[in-house]
């Protein structure tokens, strides 16, 4: 439960010390660029989220608005709440396509060729 790491017994796998790699560039880089998306985002949408439940909870008539036969703004602000959460998901998507994922797999990669015990399945280090 300490702040040392544990050694592998004789024939286990080699471990992995997480901590050491937590403090290289590239997984500092990976960190920064996921924040970098995650944290605006979230403020963002929970900025259009409550200010969609105030106004239908405060602007009823702005709310009911008709636009076109019984759709009213509150209706179409509703149903974008579904679409910017379907467009946020694969503006996400896309941004740890090109952004994230090759840091992440590099790394992966780093570990899999220091460690290759640790990451097998079966003994003797075959996938």
């Amino acid at each position: 439960m300490g702040s040392h790491p544990v050694e592998p017994a004789a024939g286990s796998p080699a471990a992995v010390d997480f901590t050491e790699v937590q403090q290289t560039e590239q997984f500092r880089e990976l960190r920064k660029r996921h924040r970098s998306f995650v944290f605006p985002m979230a403020v963002v949408f929970l900025l259009w989220y409550f200010a969609y439940v105030l106004l239908a909870d405060y602007a009823h008539e702005f709310m009911a608005t008709p636009v076109w036969g019984n759709i009213n703004i509150g209706i179409i602000l509703g149903l974008l709440q579904f679409v910017s959460t379907f467009g946020i998901t694969m503006w996400y998507v896309s941004y740890a396509n090109k952004r994230l994922d090759p840091i992440a797999a590099n790394i992966r990669h780093e570990l899999e060729e220091a460690a290759p015990e640790a990451f097998s399945d079966t003994p003797g280090g075959k996938k």
